[in-house]
């Protein structure tokens, strides 16, 4: 059994589908960059850039373009791609865990997993990073855990049932 720590340290898991999707856009990104410059390059051309709104929007544009490059390289380079797990008895990265909220009745199903594959599913998907799934990392069905929310309210859950994810 892994524990919290190992399966962030062994990277985030992508099906493959969601690797080649993330990759493709990798692509077109870096493709469209000299598009971009060419872009920056007329307006600045336009004369005064104090004032010059269309020269200040493509830089941001720019800069947003920028930063999801770098995204997508990290993720990609620290992901893991595979099959999910074919088995599952305690709640891992790659697994659909079943919770209930201490003092309600109804039960929630979501994936354990990369955001990043929520395309790939009707799942709603939560990071293993997020405090809800840093939480019940490792726990087993019947395992009750309490986690601090964002918002600094403590939430208490019970994992009602574990399973393999099925793309």
């Amino acid at each position: 059994m892994s524990t919290p720590t190992d399966e962030r340290d062994q990277g985030i898991w992508l099906t493959q589908e969601a690797h080649d999707r993330l990759k493709a856009e990798l692509d077109q990104l870096v493709a469209a960059r000299p598009a971009m410059a060419a872009e920056i390059n007329a307006r600045r051309e336009e004369g005064d850039l104090r004032e010059n709104g269309g020269y200040h929007a493509a830089k941001d544009e720019q800069g947003k373009q920028e930063a999801r490059i770098r995204q997508l390289s990290d993720l990609l380079r620290k992901a893991r791609v595979g099959q999910p797990p074919t088995t599952a008895t305690t709640a891992e990265t790659g697994t659909v865990i079943t919770i209930k909220f201490q003092g309600e009745d109804e039960e929630e199903k979501f994936l354990l997993g990369s955001r990043e594959i929520a395309g790939t599913t009707d799942l709603t998907v939560y990071s293993p990073e997020s405090a809800l799934g840093s939480a019940i990392l490792g726990a087993a069905p019947g395992t009750s855990v309490t986690y601090q929310a964002p918002n600094g309210r403590e939430i208490t859950v019970e994992v009602v049932k574990v399973e393999p994810f099925v793309p």
